[in-house]
């Protein structure tokens, strides 16, 4: 989630008096299992949809970009309609006007280069060139103002204070003296004037996209959906792989420039836990979502995520808790092999989130540490039966539900493409098996 939708996912029950007697009996419950105590039943939630509540309703991909409003309305309607045990963020993917506004490229949508019923895409490249890991590391505002910018923004990198490169420092030009003469000449050309203007109208949408969502965590905290997480935060290493440098630049700065990447993740480290901190502070919310992209096994080996990815994480999960927060990171990937690192983590403090796991195993190593969220798997919600996923939710209650902390869900939420009735078959699993 960016910066500008920060105020819209918050969990308002701190601010919202008065809550219906639904609403505690969910909130109760995920935080029973949240805790590793038994609720009254094992929860269903998921951690994310994309595109499920559209197809389901034959709604374009497309319109889900381009229209906030019809956005809210189907999520509201698929989660009452699945009885779900708490609210759904409503910003999993970006809104195209302000991209396009800005002329943003990192990111490709349905109804922009992408046909209308495509997902939206991360256009991965090395943003960042491996011999300037120590002109950022040495000003990370100015490499991300005069490099970063022009090149994921063919907006942005029009104005002059912005693409050059060679111009005097802005700090010696920020004196009353000299600051009317830089921004006025900077913004006196028809071409800058224009960007300004495309930044406002970019600052309007993003404050009606904010505006809908809000109207929505609202409805549905009425209607008695509590929303687990108001925040979210990415790894250091995540950071850097995913926006900077991509996978292929990051495994080859592994081998040929580790103390640079190294010294790169150590600056981002509390950047990652005060924003996360800021986020929630700002909407109320205790749960933190952390979004983890490079740490599966087939990324990297057991050794070098103990030098290069582990450190971060275990940093952030654990800045998160001791500023009273509950982090809840979604382990993409298979993460077995990681399972030994995850038990250094305070018991009943983090709630994991998995995509692929060996489930005895993270039950033997895991099950006093933390909450077990997941992972019914994608293949059986879009080809499967009925009864196929109610066999596999059994299987889970039976491995995880002795003390509670458990919560089910998709690996990696609801797929775009599940069957509705493999959907409804996760609630009804649950009230065959799941009931204590």
């Amino acid at each position: 989630m960016d910066s500008e939708h920060r105020k819209t996912v918050a969990t308002v029950e701190t601010t919202l008096p008065g809550h219906s007697r639904a609403y505690l009996e969910r909130e109760r419950r995920l935080q029973d299992s949240m805790n590793l105590r038994k609720p009254d039943r094992v929860p269903v939630l998921p951690v994310v949809v994309h595109y499920y509540p559209n197809q389901a309703k034959g709604v374009s991909n497309r319109e889900m970009h381009y229209d906030m409003a019809t956005r809210c309305r189907l999520w509201r309607d698929v989660i009452v309609e699945h009885d779900w045990d708490g609210g759904v963020s409503p910003l999993p993917m970006p809104l195209a006007r302000p991209l396009e506004l800005l002329g943003l490229n990192q990111l490709m949508w349905p109804g922009g280069s992408l046909p209308d019923n495509r997902p939206f895409q991360f256009d991965e490249r090395e943003y960042m060139l491996q011999d300037e890991y120590d002109e950022m590391l040495a000003d990370p505002s100015a490499f991300s103002v005069r490099k970063l910018w022009p090149r994921i923004s063919s907006v942005l990198g029009s104005l002059p204070i912005v693409s050059s490169e060679s111009g005097p420092s802005l700090l010696l030009n920020s004196t009353a003296y000299h600051l009317p003469g830089l921004i006025g000449g900077a913004l006196s050309d028809p071409a800058a004037l224009e960007t300004l203007q495309r930044i406002i109208d970019a600052g309007r949408e993003v404050a009606a996209i904010n505006a809908e969502s809000a109207r929505y965590v609202t409805e549905m905290v009425e209607l008695g959906y509590p929303f687990p997480f108001g925040a979210i935060a990415l790894t250091a290493f995540d950071c850097i792989s995913d926006f900077l440098r991509g996978l292929r630049g990051t495994v080859l700065d592994m081998y040929q420039v580790p103390d640079k990447l190294l010294a790169a993740i150590d600056m981002f480290v509390p950047w990652t836990i005060e924003q996360a901190v800021s986020m929630a502070r700002m909407n109320g919310s205790q749960g933190v979502y952390v979004t983890l992209h490079r740490g599966a096994a087939g990324f990297m080996s057991n050794e070098q995520f103990a030098r290069f990815y582990w450190p971060s994480l275990k940093a952030l999960l654990l800045g998160l808790v001791e500023a009273g927060l509950t982090p809840m990171p979604l382990f993409e990937g298979d993460f077995t092999p990681r399972l030994e690192f995850l038990q250094e983590l305070p018991p009943g403090k983090v709630v994991g989130h998995f995509d692929k796991v060996d489930r005895r195993k993270a039950k033997d190593l895991l099950g006093d540490v933390m909450c077990f969220w997941g992972n019914i798997p994608s293949s059986l919600m879009c080809t499967a039966t009925p009864r196929e996923v109610k066999d596999d939710v059994r299987e889970l209650i039976e491995t995880f539900g002795d003390n509670g902390g458990l919560i089910i869900d998709g690996t990696v939420g609801i797929p775009d493409e599940a069957r509705p009735e493999n959907v409804f078959a996760l609630r009804e699993a649950v009230n065959e098996w799941g009931v204590y």
